[in-house]
């Protein structure tokens, strides 16, 4: 056997750093300065320099040499199909991602130049009010915005001025607006409550609620000075939806006994292109603009309405919905357009593909994707169950009705017949646990390490609390989105199966490093306090407790 010496990497850098350029054209084939180069890892920033990250490099680069640079750190982000955390899609079909680029360039803000593209916004606008159930005498009218943040601001502004204009015609203050919301809401609730000075009342939840708005706490909670109730059709936390029509009739009885009216505006920004096409519906009880409390709903166009990341829609049942002083008349490189937006330059290619998606599916399209994407959360639910391993905390797989786990013997697989409409409603989403038995078993085993051990496999699975009152129980959960073909569940079900059994058959010292995945790079550092775990924050990595702050889930 030949004998072998240690080696220095950091010396032999070092010295390659050092190297004089005449000396270093002995070892590449790259000519005048850096600049030309045979292949994109033939350029000074191959081995002399590392890429520009705080500062504009004097010099540029070469437009292939810079592309690969970024591409293989792109590298290291998770696939988009494999990431399991986000409701937002990861796939378009090829016309319509064409259609996309061919328009990419194309500004939302330049009405006057875009007409057609402002008239597909326009049909957009009017075909999702129909799917909401728009009424017949009322004009309902609407907007794209970049999301569904935007949209649930705008929703929230307009029902504040409604709420200051009539408490000033009444010759009333308005000092001390409230909102109403659940511990379960998405942090664009409780942001528009902190940037708009509205006091956020959030309800706590509970397995007896469903972990959403507990509509026995509305009633407690509201009062004059109440602009309005979030109500969410579809939890990030476990798909559930929120009690709309239960809670309407709640604030129907309030206005008959005080004469205080209390709008509700429906945060659909997952179900809102769920529950119209899904044959569960929502479950029976209304939800959109068939119950005259709702006032406007908000929806994300990138989440199941199937196009890629930066379009949101906020409807109004009424044009008189929306006050007349929020709207803005632009007069603006030649044209004339009335506004209500937070933003003003946006991309106009999302505008454009989510008309594509409307007419390409139609109804039956849309409603065959929803359906599929609910069939694999089911068959997903009911394995995870069938091992006696985990719990489902989402019971979209349970059958209408039936919200509780009663054992093993329950996780049965339905008749090919079936559809959503034999479970109960809600959003295809899998929130699941170590299950009460494993835990008694295991008490050694963190659940978190599912999640890091299934991130070496490439999928992403987030862990984390469920709401304050109950963040003592964490969750792994997964969306299941169109992308999630029947292969691909196959795959996740047997890799959490298999890593499930390598966990119980580890070492005890072997999983100890599994619970440490923090991110030490310099940009981590100064883009967020990197503050350190204490066991108490949301993920364990908070600065202060759950009950404080924006605790909100992976949306």
């Amino acid at each position: 056997m030949s004998l072998a010496r240690h080696v220095d990497p950091d010396e032999i850098i070092e010295k390659l750093h050092g190297m004089d350029m005449k000396d270093a054209h002995r070892h590449h084939q790259s000519t005048k300065g850096g600049t030309s180069h045979i292949t994109p890892y033939s350029t000074r920033y191959a081995s002399k320099q590392e890429i520009p990250k705080f500062r504009i490099p004097q010099d540029g680069a070469p437009a292939d040499a810079v592309h690969q640079m970024l591409k293989d750190e792109l590298d290291l982000d998770g696939i988009p199909n494999l990431n399991l955390a986000s409701f937002v899609g990861t796939y378009m079909e090829a016309h319509g991602r064409e259609l996309m680029i061919e328009n990419i360039s194309k500004n939302m803000s330049d009405a006057d130049e875009y007409p057609a593209m402002m008239q597909m916004h326009a049909r957009c606008v009017s075909i999702i009010a129909n799917l909401w159930g728009a009424q017949k005498g009322e004009k309902a009218i609407g907007s794209a915005t970049t999301g569904s943040s935007e949209a649930i601001h705008l929703g929230g502004l307009a029902m504040k001025r409604r709420w200051q204009e009539k408490r000033m015609a009444e010759g009333k203050d308005t000092l001390k607006p409230n909102i109403i919301m659940g511990a379960n809401a998405q942090v664009a609730l409780e942001k528009f409550a902190r940037y708009f000075e509205v006091e956020a009342r959030i309800l706590p939840v509970s397995e007896k609620s469903n972990y959403r708005l507990d509509p026995d706490l509305v009633k407690e909670n509201i009062d004059e000075n109440t602009i309005g109730v979030f109500a969410i059709l579809g939890s990030t936390y476990t798909g559930h939806y929120e009690p709309v029509e239960e809670i309407s009739k709640i604030l129907d009885a309030y206005q008959e006994k005080t004469g205080v009216d209390i709008p509700i505006h429906v945060d659909a920004a997952s179900g809102g292109f769920v529950a119209p096409f899904t044959k569960a519906q929502a479950g029976g009880p209304k939800w959109n603009f068939e119950l005259p409390r709702v006032k406007s709903i908000n929806t994300s166009g990138h989440k199941f309405g199937l196009v890629y990341a930066g379009v949101g829609w906020i409807i109004w049942r009424d044009e008189s919905m929306l006050p007349k002083h929020l709207v803005f008349e632009l007069h603006y490189l030649g044209g004339t357009e009335e506004s209500y937006t937070l933003n003003f330059s946006r991309p106009g290619a999302q505008i454009i593909a989510q008309y594509y998606n409307l007419i390409h599916l139609g109804f039956k399209g849309y409603q065959q994707i929803m359906e599929n994407c609910m069939t694999n959360a089911r068959l997903l639910s009911k394995s995870l169950e069938a091992t006696g391993w985990y719990t489902c905390i989402s019971d979209v797989h349970r059958k209408k009705g039936v919200h509780s786990f009663s054992g093993i013997t329950e996780a049965v697989f339905g008749h090919d017949d079936e559809t959503s409409a034999d479970y109960n409603a809600g959003l295809p989403v899998v929130a699941f646990r170590f299950s009460d038995e494993f835990k008694k078993e295991f008490p050694h085993l963190k659940q978190e390490t599912v999640s890091n051990l299934m991130r070496a496999k490439q999928y992403i699975i987030p862990n984390y609390p469920l709401p304050p009152n109950e963040e003592k129980t964490e969750i792994l959960r997964v969306v299941v989105r169109e992308s999630m073909s029947f292969d691909l569940l196959d795959r996740l079900i047997s890799d959490i199966c298999a890593t499930t059994q390598n966990l119980i058959e580890s070492d005890k010292s072997d999983l100890s490093i599994l619970l440490k995945g923090e991110d030490h790079s310099v940009e981590k550092q100064h883009s967020s306090l990197g503050t350190p775990r204490h066991g108490k924050g949301q993920d364990h990595g908070g600065k202060r407790p759950m009950a404080e702050g924006v605790h909100r889930a992976v949306c």
